[in-house]
């Protein structure tokens, strides 16, 4: 007597049975996964016409906004004139990019905050300066975030975002 688990296959319906698909069916599938890949394409496109710009006037593309001297006054919280200035730290590997610029000596053209600066004198960057050889103003602002960082070189400014270096009696142009 033979196993009767052996037979078993011939018992099963058709749809669960091995060689349901047919050769035909194998062939077709891969155009009907093409159609469906390119039509899902279509869909996601935006058309052009459609677009409508909220913001057409206030974009400047490639033009960045530079402050004037008067502008840097206001703008910042402390203003300091000095020649003796140097990149002393830097940081890019992770995140953004930041420097720190020690100040040896310099005279205090406006305070809001600090009336008397002990020297060497700390702040934080997050440009590179393009320092000049001659007296400086250095526009300052309150340390915003960077906790760390401040807590471990003791900083309290950090420089005024869309200052530029302007020489000590430079007009604005």
């Amino acid at each position: 007597m033979k196993n009767r688990c052996t037979y078993i296959g011939f018992f099963l319906p058709n749809s669960m049975k091995i060689n349901v698909f047919k050769p035909r069916l194998c062939y077709c599938m891969p155009f009907f996964l093409m159609i469906s890949a390119t039509s899902c394409e279509k869909q996601n496109q935006v058309s052009d016409r459609h677009k409508v710009d909220l913001f057409a006037d206030e974009r400047q593309e490639g033009k960045a906004y530079v402050m004037n001297v008067d502008e840097c006054f206001d703008a910042s919280d402390m203003v300091l004139s000095t020649s003796d200035i140097k990149l002393v730290d830097s940081s890019s590997g992770r995140g953004r990019a930041i420097f720190i610029y020690r100040l040896k000596s310099g005279t205090i053209e406006k305070t809001t905050r600090d009336s008397v600066i002990s020297y060497p004198f700390q702040f934080l960057s997050k440009q590179r300066l393009h320092l000049k050889k001659d007296s400086m103003y250095i526009f300052l602002k309150k340390l915003d975030g960077y906790r760390f960082i401040a807590q471990e070189k003791k900083l309290k400014y950090q420089w005024l975002k869309t200052a530029p270096v302007y020489s000590v009696g430079e007009e604005s142009k």
